[in-house]
């Protein structure tokens, strides 16, 4: 089976720089990470090329989900590009995140390739909508 891919834009008012700081200062990720009854709880971020990171996500019902993977360029203010992996023992996806400046907003653009269904694609798609209404509300403040 073909795998698919998803891409999620927001145009958020605030600077490139912001937004990448936000997306990659484990801080300020953990404060807007995930969709609504989703809680952040914990990021670690090896931001270098090769480097790591993991984030935990507890969903509604107390289970908690550790998202994890390496990041293959990193070109700040610019864009990331890292791998993704839920479980361990799933095939390795893709997400690049650009931030593209417009004025006074910044377009972010999340691509998510190599998803390996549509149930998968559905829970993707709500998790980064939800992570884009959360970053709107941290820039905010």
């Amino acid at each position: 089976m073909e795998s698919l891919n998803l891409i999620v834009r927001r145009r958020i008012r605030a600077s490139a720089a912001r937004l990448f700081e936000a997306w990659t200062t484990p801080a300020q990720l953990e404060q807007w990470w995930g969709p609504k009854g989703v809680q952040c709880v914990g990021v670690e971020v090896d931001l270098r090329v090769g480097g790591a990171y993991r984030i935990g996500n507890r969903g509604p019902d107390g289970r908690t989900v550790w998202i994890a993977g390496t990041f293959e360029r990193i070109t700040p203010r610019k864009e990331l590009v890292y791998t993704w992996r839920i479980d361990p023992e799933a095939p390795e996806e893709r997400v690049t995140v650009r931030f593209e400046e417009a004025g006074e907003e910044t377009e972010v653009v999340v691509v998510h390739e190599r998803i390996v269904d549509e149930a998968a694609y559905e829970d993707h798609e709500r998790g980064w909508i939800g992570c884009l209404d959360g970053l709107v509300e941290a820039v905010k403040s």
